[in-house]
C-alpha cells in the first residue's frame, strides 16, 4: 500500500477508534452543494460525514476490530461517525433523506453490533439522549417521592387530629 493510502486508512482507523457508531450512506446522485448541506447539519448533530474510498476503509474496519466488511461496500459511500449520540446523527440522515430522497442508508454499526438500515431508522425516531435520560430520572425519582408522601401521612394526619382536638377544648 503506498504512504498516502497508508495514511489515509490510519486516518479512518483513528475516527473509527473514537466513534461509538458509523453509519455507512450511498451518496450517489447527490450534488456537492447537498452534500454539504448534509455535512453541516451532521455537525449540529456533533457528527459528521466523510466520502471513503471502499477498498481502504474496508482495510482500516478490520485494523480497527470492528468488523469485516468484505462484500458490504458498493458504490459511492460516505461514513457517518461521531464522539456522541448515534440517534441524532441517524435522525439527520433520516430527514435528509425523507427531504431529497438521497443519501440512501445502507447500514450502521453501534459498537461492533452491525445494524441494517431498518434498525437505524428505529433508532433515528427514538427521542434525543437527554430526554430518554430525563425521562429514566423521573422514572427512579417518583418511587422516592411517593415513599416520602407515605411516610410523611401518618404524622400530618396526626398533627391535624391533634389541632382539631385542641380547637375542639377551646
Amino acid at each position: 500500500m503506498r504512504a498516502e493510502k497508508k495514511y489515509i486508512s490510519a486516518e479512518y482507523v483513528a475516527r473509527l477508534n473514537a466513534s461509538p457508531f458509523f453509519l455507512v450512506v450511498d451518496y450517489r446522485g447527490l450534488s456537492v452543494g447537498k452534500f454539504t448541506d448534509l455535512r453541516k447539519r451532521l455537525i449540529k448533530a456533533g457528527a459528521e460525514a466523510h466520502v471513503v474510498k471502499n477498498t481502504i476503509f474496508r482495510i482500516a474496519a478490520k485494523e480497527a476490530g470492528v468488523a469485516d466488511l468484505s462484500g458490504a461496500l458498493a458504490g459511492q459511500l460516505a461514513v457517518v461517525t461521531g464522539r456522541k449520540d448515534i440517534a441524532a446523527a441517524a435522525k439527520v440522515v433520516k430527514a435528509f433523506q425523507a427531504e431529497f430522497e438521497k443519501p440512501k442508508l445502507q447500514f450502521g454499526y453501534l459498537g461492533s453490533k452491525r445494524l441494517s438500515a431498518e434498525e437505524v431508522r428505529a433508532i433515528a425516531d427514538l427521542p434525543p439522549l437527554n430526554e430518554l435520560q430525563a425521562k429514566l430520572l423521573g422514572l427512579l425519582q417518583a418511587p422516592a417521592q411517593k415513599l416520602a408522601a407515605l411516610i410523611n401521612t401518618p404524622g400530618s394526619q396526626l398533627a391535624r387530629v391533634v389541632k382539631a382536638r385542641s380547637e375542639q377544648a377551646a
